[in-house]
């Protein structure tokens, strides 16, 4: 079920790109991370309270670790997206698979098994063949006078990364995705709010307006569809699976906007699609699960 969660995580975020891309006219980049939260915490504490989940956690210094990295890695991802090329910024922060890849190796690795590492080598394979077709599709660009903001979008992936790896700690906690998401919501409301403070806020425009009410549901789906495959599924063969949200976001471009795919690019989402059908494989087949990835 973990493929099916992080496939259905990517289409909500690529479908809330669609909606920014529309809302983004009329409201600034802090004011879009405000509502999102803010939206995102009031449908996770009502989902908590129908489940009969409590908002109290035992692991709070978790949820803020989380929210920290998980806010700074979105705010450096915003910061490159407005230095950089889009292409670029996106493809920096779709780092974050292979640096997840890199970590849980890494650390298979420091802890002495070598042939859990080994063991691991093919799906590690897949994650970089699909990292390879993002690059393809996007074709990123990068000129010397933005090294600095090169620098922060690649941070913004591995932000990512820790990110999604702590996702996977509350996980082996026991920690309900639903509180999970509410506790994130917050951190991104508090971060967009006080922002705001300094950037001002824009005036309500009707319809337009209307544009953050499906923003922010998308974007707590995602977050919770997210959360339910990194708690529940093997870290590697979600962040792999995560690169389908380029796929979503390609045909979004050329059905809605009229972008065109060069044949490079489809040839990209044939290599996605092909790395996460090959890392779903893998992954039935790999046992026993290396010690990085159980939970």
């Amino acid at each position: 079920m973990q493929a099916s969660w992080m496939i259905l995580a990517s289409l909500f975020f690529a479908t809330m790109s669609v909606c920014i891309k529309f809302a983004a006219s009329h409201f600034n980049t802090f004011e879009l991370v405000f509502y999102r939260g803010l939206i995102g915490m009031v449908i996770m504490a009502s989902l908590c309270r129908a489940q009969g989940v409590s908002i109290r956690t035992p692991v709070p210094l978790m949820h803020v670790w989380r929210s920290v990295i998980g806010v700074t890695s979105l705010s450096a991802w915003f910061y490159a997206i407005a230095h950089l090329p889009l292409a670029t910024a996106m493809t920096l922060n779709y780092m974050s698979g292979v640096w997840v890849a890199a970590f849980l190796v890494g650390g298979t690795l420091v802890m002495g098994r070598l042939q859990d590492a080994s063991r691991q080598g093919p799906v590690v394979l897949t994650v970089l063949t699909g990292f390879a077709g993002v690059i393809m599709i996007l074709r990123p660009t990068i000129e010397q006078n933005q090294l600095f903001a090169g620098v922060i979008g690649l941070l913004s992936g591995l932000g990512a990364a820790l990110a999604y790896m702590q996702v996977a700690a509350l996980g082996r906690m026991g920690e309900p995705e639903s509180r999970t998401v509410f506790y994130f919501s917050i951190g991104t409301t508090i971060v967009g709010g006080t922002a705001m403070l300094f950037t001002g806020a824009s005036d309500w425009v009707w319809p337009h307006a209307l544009w953050l009410l499906p923003i922010g549901l998308l974007a707590a789906l995602g977050q919770l569809c997210m959360t339910k495959a990194y708690t529940r599924g093997a870290t590697m063969l979600v962040a792999n699976l995560q690169y389908s949200g380029i796929v979503f976001a390609a045909l979004y471009g050329l059905f809605l906007f009229g972008d065109l795919i060069p044949l490079i690019g489809w040839t990209g989402m044939a290599l996605i699609i092909a790395s996460g059908i090959a890392a779903t494989a893998l992954r039935k087949r790999a046992l026993p699960q290396a010690p990085a990835e159980e939970h």
